[in-house]
This record gives C-alpha cells, sequence and structure tokens, in this order.
C-alpha cells in the first residue's frame, strides 16, 4: 500500500491477552514511537487536552525533544484522554492501515491496563465504576441519593469532593426508583403494537444500558412507544453493563466477561429474528466495535456486532426500508442537537440529525464536536474543568443557537453541555428537559408529554 493511500481505516484486535501487551518496556517504546510522530504532525492539537499537554512537554525539552521527556510525565498526556476515538476516527492520517499503524486512543488503553494489572487504579475511580451496583444502591431510596448529589446541596457535595473526588460542580446523573426493565413488563402502559405500520412483522430487543435502566428510563420507554407505533415487537433485556467504564480504566479482562455474558444473553434473540438496539452511543459503540476487537475469535459477539444498532440507526433504518408510520407532527420550536463522539466513531453518520428532520416544519442544527464529559472523567475533581474547557466550543454553538430543544445522543454529555451553557452565560431556563433525541420523535407522535 502507498503512502497517503484512500483505504479506510482499520482497527486491528486488541492484544489484552498476549504478555507482550502488558510489557513496560515495550510499551515505553511504542509510546515514544507514536508520541514522535503526533509531535512532528498536530493535527489534533484542537480535539481534547491529552495533544496540548503531549506538545507543551516536547516544547519544554528543547532542542533535544522527545528525547529529553522522561516517562513519568506521559501519564497527565494518558490520563487526559477519553477515548473518544474522534482522533482516530476524524483527524489521523496515519491511522492503519498506513504503515506508521498509529491508534493514539487504543495505546492510551494499553498504557491503562497495565497500570490495571499492578493496581495503580485509585479506589474511588474503582468504586464509581460500578454502574450496577450502584445504581441498585442508589434506588433503594433515590429521593435521598437525589438530595445528596444535587449540585446545589452545599452541604453533601463538599463532602463528596473531598472523601471520592467529584467536583462539587459537576452535574451527576439522576436515579429512578423503578427500572426500564420493570416499567416495560407493565404492557399496558405502553402503545399498542400497530399492525397497519409498514414496518409491522419487525422485531427488536432494546438492550436497556444501565442509563436508561436506572438513571432516565423515559428514553427507553419513548423508544419502546415509537417501535409499537411503527409495529415493531419488542422485549426489553439488561443482563448486565456493556463495560465501558472498566473499559476506561483498562481492565479488559472485566469488559471481555462482561461481552460474554450480554452476547450469549442476547444471542438466542438473534436466532429468533430479533435486532438488538442500544439505547446509548458508547453501550452500541462497545456491541459493535470494541467487543469484536476484544474477543476476535468469539463467534456470539461478532454476530452480535452484525445485529446491533444505535437507537436513531434503527429508526432510520425503518423510515428508509420500509417508511415510518403517519403521525408525526411539528415540535414547538427549533432543536440543537449534539452529535455524541461515540456516536460517530460507529461511522454511521448523523443517524439523529437525519431522524429528527423526518418531524414536518421542524428545524434542526447539528453540533458536532465533543462534549468533553468523558464519562466519569469528566466529574472528577481533576477533569471537570477541563471537561468544560473541551466542550466551551459546544456550549458556545448552543448559546448561539438558542433553542428551546438541546438534546444529545448522550444523555450524560447533554447534561454537561447544559452546564456549559450555564457558564457561558446562557438561559438555561428555556431549555425544554429532554436530553435524547428519541424522546423529541416520541414528542412529535404524541407519545410523551
Amino acid at each position: 500500500m502507498r503512502e497517503g493511500s484512500l483505504d479506510a481505516p482499520t482497527r486491528h484486535p486488541i492484544l489484552w491477552q498476549d504478555e507482550d501487551f502488558y510489557d513496560e518496556e515495550k510499551l515505553d517504546a511504542e509510546l515514544r514511537r507514536v508520541f514522535d510522530i503526533c509531535h512532528g504532525c498536530r493535527r489534533c492539537f484542537n480535539l481534547c487536552d491529552s495533544f496540548p499537554r503531549l506538545f507543551d512537554l516536547v516544547d519544554a525539552a528543547g532542542d533535544d525533544e522527545l528525547e529529553a521527556v522522561n516517562s513519568k510525565d506521559f501519564k497527565p498526556v494518558v490520563d487526559a484522554c477519553t477515548l473518544c476515538d474522534m482522533c482516530y476516527m476524524t483527524k489521523c492520517p496515519y491511522v492503519p492501515p498506513h504503515e506508521f499503524n498509529l491508534d493514539f486512543p487504543h495505546l492510551m488503553l494499553r498504557y491503562r491496563a497495565v497500570e490495571a494489572r499492578k493496581g495503580d487504579i485509585g479506589f474511588t475511580d474503582k468504586q464509581l465504576s460500578e454502574t450496577d451496583r450502584n445504581a441498585k444502591l442508589a434506588k433503594i431510596a433515590p429521593g435521598l441519593t437525589n438530595w445528596a448529589t444535587k449540585r446545589s446541596n452545599a452541604l453533601t457535595r463538599p463532602m463528596m469532593q473531598a472523601a471520592i473526588g467529584i467536583h462539587r460542580d459537576a452535574e451527576l446523573p439522576k436515579y429512578e426508583r423503578v427500572t426500564l426493565c420493570d416499567k416495560a413488563k407493565l404492557k399496558e402502559s405502553q402503545t399498542p403494537l400497530n399492525m397497519d405500520a409498514p414496518a409491522y412483522g419487525r422485531k427488536a430487543v432494546v438492550y436497556a444500558t444501565c442509563f436508561a435502566n436506572y438513571n432516565n428510563t423515559d428514553i427507553g420507554m419513548d423508544t419502546l412507544n415509537i417501535l409499537a407505533k411503527n409495529g415493531v415487537e419488542t422485549e426489553v433485556i439488561y443482563p448486565e453493563c456493556c463495560g465501558m467504564p472498566q473499559m476506561e480504566h483498562g481492565e479488559l479482562a472485566r469488559v471481555a466477561g462482561k461481552a460474554e455474558n450480554i452476547s450469549a444473553a442476547l444471542t438466542p434473540w438473534i436466532d429468533k429474528g430479533y435486532d438488538i438496539i442500544a439505547l446509548v452511543p458508547s453501550c452500541a459503540l462497545m456491541l459493535k466495535s470494541e467487543w469484536p476487537l476484544l474477543l476476535p475469535d468469539n463467534d456470539m459477539v461478532k454476530k452480535l456486532a452484525s445485529a446491533s444498532y444505535d437507537a436513531a440507526e434503527y429508526i432510520m433504518d425503518i423510515a428508509k426500508n420500509e417508511g415510518l408510520a403517519e403521525g408525526l407532527i411539528a415540535l414547538d420550536g427549533p432543536v440543537s442537537l449534539h452529535i455524541s463522539c461515540h456516536s460517530r466513531a460507529q461511522n454511521m453518520g448523523q443517524k439523529a440529525t437525519q431522524m429528527l428532520c423526518l418531524i414536518p416544519e421542524t428545524k434542526v442544527k447539528p453540533i458536532e464536536r465533543c462534549s468533553g464529559h468523558g464519562g466519569s472523567w469528566g466529574v472528577k475533581k481533576n477533569w471537570f474543568p477541563v471537561a468544560l474547557k473541551v466542550g466551551k466550543p459546544v456550549a458556545k454553538q448552543a448559546i448561539k443557537n438558542d433553542n428551546a430543544y438541546l438534546v444529545s445522543e448522550c444523555p450524560l454529555a447533554r447534561e454537561h453541555i447544559v452546564q456549559g451553557v450555564e457558564e457561558g452565560g446562557g438561559n438555561i431556563d428555556k431549555i425544554k428537559h429532554y436530553q435524547h433525541p428519541i424522546q423529541l420523535l416520541a414528542k412529535a407522535y404524541g407519545l410523551n408529554k
């Protein structure tokens, strides 16, 4: 292959079961090789804080450049990476199959996997990533939990910052007492299956995801109602979290275990003709891309990847192939729509934009840039100000749009953007409560409040 080829980027399997993967000397050599190329290119300077940190390190070293940088000083560069994949997907000219073979996010992941094997992940960081356990505890008394985690709580939030390192000003997700899985069992509360819809006969399993199952069940219920309106028979399944929080810390064996468990639970449904829909793009990315790279020889993981859809992607698949059911009416105002990084990393186009543009007489303004929130990374004391800085261009665009609807394919990103709007002097009181674009499609169908 010629250098500068236009061949499509490819990703290599993550060799986490190979001992060389954890060899610190080989890791350091690869870090220096990649960082030297990044230093010479600098195309990614405006994506996140990893690259400015790297370039400042090299610049401060003087004429000796990267050779003069101590390896221990690489850690802040690694820690600033949110694994958003945007450098790999949108900027880097040297991703495979280029001979330079750069995959910056997965190199950062390797560094963290080495840290995880050595036991260097902080206790608090590990506890924050236990989303299922934390949610099950929180939903015992969600009112108390939501009171304690509320940003305005001057009693508990300073204590949380001091004790567990969560920034006192970072917006945290709320919890519900009844999960999406439990609500979905109450069929009488859902839209009846529309047998006259063009897509009648389709069947889909909604993989609830930890956020939609525990934090905002409206996203899931709105999706179920839209699918029923369009004649799609549905089931809601949630074996456990997809493992993205553990992936961020390099706990790759745990992520692989989750991939095996969830794919084993979902494969029988695929065999019965069901498609799989993930409600949050990070989880869809795990099912489609990250799990197959961790377990490239697992047939169930491969089958699940081929059968999985992001929520908006699935709606557009219906619109393209059968056509949506009638009944959409205009929203009462224009929409600012944030295209999340993990939606873009799925390489499927702006499906949420296309979906909302199907709503009559509704203007949609997409914002295609990283929000900066980075999952649990963005709520930590050391990183929350950085997260706001990275997301500032998105917040500025939302302020400029001044639309009553501000949604994101990633609900956590949406709340972070709202904070950015507030920090930038925008009118957050005008912004309506909807988080996900699927909720606006449900509203246009008259299926929610």
